[in-house]
């Protein structure tokens, strides 16, 4: 491994900032990260689009920071298994959220794509199933201007 590459353990969730929630009924916010792009384990880049649904309680995300994590993640090494991990460990640490549902879409390797996802509804991630959409839940949605 190259002396200037970083691994997952560099990732910096320091870089995340949470702005104040100016409202406080609930509400959905989707966010499509068309760009992410990291080194794979074998140094070759890798490139994902992520998607956040995310239901915010006291905080929400600051997109310029957001925008600047996933930057940062350009000069790391890790397995996309690892990293949507450590990004969703980030997101709940950083935003506190009522929910977070993190997807991550992997673009062909060798001809084969993967998808990740990962719901803090899950029972299994300590969630209470009470949403219960992410069982027919469709990634592929447009963020449209």
């Amino acid at each position: 491994m190259s002396e200037a590459l970083k691994t997952y353990k560099d990732i910096d969730a320091s870089i995340l900032k949470a702005l104040p929630n100016p409202v406080k009924k609930a509400y959905e916010i989707k966010i499509k990260v068309p760009e992410c792009t990291f080194l794979g384990v074998q140094e070759q880049p890798d490139f994902a689009t992520v998607y956040l649904s995310f239901y915010p309680k006291d905080k929400i995300i600051e997109l310029k920071s957001l925008k600047q994590y996933f930057f940062h993640l350009r000069a790391i090494v890790v397995s996309y298994e690892r990293l949507v991990n450590i990004m969703y460990d980030h997101f709940m640490e950083t935003y506190l959220p009522e929910r977070l549902r993190l997807v991550m879409i992997c673009n062909p390797r060798g001809g084969i794509s993967s998808k990740l996802t990962i719901d803090s509804d899950w029972k299994v991630r300590g969630g209470k199933e009470k949403f219960k959409d992410w069982e027919t839940a469709d990634e592929d949605w447009q963020v449209l201007v």
